[in-house]
């Protein structure tokens, strides 16, 4: 445990200086490569009254989004940077959404409703370009399994393997991601087309650049299983092969 509390508090601590200066430029710039977002958001029809979570929310410019786009939807969004923390609530606030999102600092691998004041589990759980940042990744998807309503449904829209595009491309832009501590999970993006048919959305972007998906709780638990049966050992993200 003791452990697991230093490794939290080194990775926020790392996030904060990533994201110290970045996080003031962060939504123009982002906006040229982190793709899918907006159309993962449309397509989450959010129902009314439904508690909803973005793990790792960054500047807020998602949740901004979904309260706009579901303005009966209960929204919340974690994250490990408090100086990514205070850029979302001068956003919240400026959007005039403070009664409607809901910020808490915090590690994706310990998601809890209870960390927002919430007495039942959360009906959505959105990770958005997240799940290649954080550490445990695992342990995330474990967590937010655990912290969702019985018909609950996980989103995910992250980095895909890359494999479509030309291998100088994929190796350049490989590199460049780990200067913002970025791994694309390809073990778990492998493990979630083998399954694909089960879910109610999967899609890869072109060139297998990136995939969005939306499972059920329980669609998502066997490949979940399969990725931590098959995890003995380092995780080999695809970075060792640049």
């Amino acid at each position: 445990m003791l452990n697991a509390a230093r490794r939290d508090a080194a990775h926020a601590e790392l996030m904060d200086g990533v994201y110290r200066h970045q996080r003031h430029i962060y939504d123009f710039t982002r906006k040229y490569y982190l793709f899918g977002r907006d159309s993962l958001i449309d397509a989450m029809a959010l129902e009314p009254g439904s508690r909803a979570v973005e793990v790792g929310c960054g500047t807020a410019r998602n949740l901004i989004r979904m309260a706009r786009r579901y303005p009966e939807a209960r929204l919340f969004g974690l994250d490990a940077s408090q100086a990514m923390l205070e850029t979302a609530a001068g956003a919240v606030a400026k959007a005039g959404l403070e009664g409607r999102i809901g910020l808490s600092h915090g590690y994706a691998e310990a998601l809890d409703p209870q960390s927002f004041g919430l007495s039942e589990p959360f009906d959505d759980i959105i990770f958005s370009y997240s799940l290649s940042m954080i550490p445990d990744w695992k342990q995330a998807l474990k967590a937010a399994q655990a912290a969702l309503s019985p018909t609950g449904r996980i989103h995910i829209v992250d980095f895909g393997d890359l494999a479509g595009l030309p291998e100088p491309a994929r190796k350049a832009l490989l590199k460049w991601l780990a200067l913002f501590h970025v791994s694309p999970r390809m073990e778990l993006l492998g493990s979630l087309e083998q399954s694909s048919g089960k879910y109610q959305r999967f899609q890869l972007l072109s060139g297998r650049y990136a995939f969005s998906m939306s499972a059920l709780r329980d669609a998502f638990s066997d490949p979940y299983e399969a990725v931590a049966q098959r995890s003995q050992g380092p995780e080999k993200s695809g970075l060792e092969a640049v």
